[in-house]
């Protein structure tokens, strides 16, 4: 029972992982193609399509470990009129895209759980997209808190170099070397509890506003 329960729990998230790696990724090449870098545009990333934005293993490991990745945007900085201030802007951009996502999902939920699910039968479908819509809101907020870590690789990372660069670029090295560790203690350690409690705390405000709860 209870492996059946988790392989339905994977599914119910499944539109919610396509539409969040999809929106993040969008948002940091709409956000770069708007401020002249082109790099994005000519490789197909300035799309909603989600198969031109997921990593397969990013995609399973996120279903099986809670954690993943989609497929990076590649950027040009070269072409920002500046450099630190634009990059800024798209490296925010797909953080926040997840945060609107979450915030919009918490409003259809809310509309769902208002108005929609009282005029029908309950019933598996209705049980089905109340739990996709919840995980939508869910997953995205952990997506958004998650991408603004201070690690090489997160977008919080290029946050903090566009707003302390000569503090970055001076331990640049030793935050790259070190950084296995560091996602290892993160996310295999009670340290990610931490971690979880705003991404609880934001889902939390946003499902007692949807349902008033």
């Amino acid at each position: 029972m209870g492996f059946r329960n988790s392989i339905q729990d994977m599914i119910m998230m499944i539109p919610a992982i396509l539409i969040g790696f999809t929106f993040h990724e969008y948002a940091h090449a709409k956000m770069a193609d708007r401020l002249g870098d082109k790099t994005a545009r000519f490789q197909g990333r300035l799309t909603l399509n989600p198969f031109h934005h997921i990593d397969i293993m990013g995609f399973i490991f996120i279903l099986i470990a809670g954690f993943g990745w989609a497929k990076p945007v590649e950027t040009n900085p070269r072409a920002y009129k500046n450099y630190y201030k634009d990059d800024l802007k798209v490296s925010l951009a797909g953080p926040l895209a997840n945060l609107t996502v979450a915030v919009v999902g918490a409003l259809i939920l809310g509309v769902y759980f208002r108005f929609i699910i009282p005029l029908t039968n309950s019933g598996v479908l209705v049980v089905v997209i109340f739990k996709m819509l919840h995980q939508i809101v869910n997953i995205n907020v952990m997506l958004f808190i998650f991408n603004l870590l201070p690690l090489p690789g997160f977008d919080g990372y290029h946050v903090l170099r566009d707003l302390y660069p000569k503090f970055f670029y001076k331990y640049e090295g030793d935050f790259y070397k070190y950084r296995i560790v560091i996602l290892v203690i993160l996310f295999l350690t009670p340290v990610s509890n931490i971690i979880l409690k705003p991404v609880a705390s934001i889902s939390g405000i946003l499902f007692k506003v949807a349902l008033g709860i």
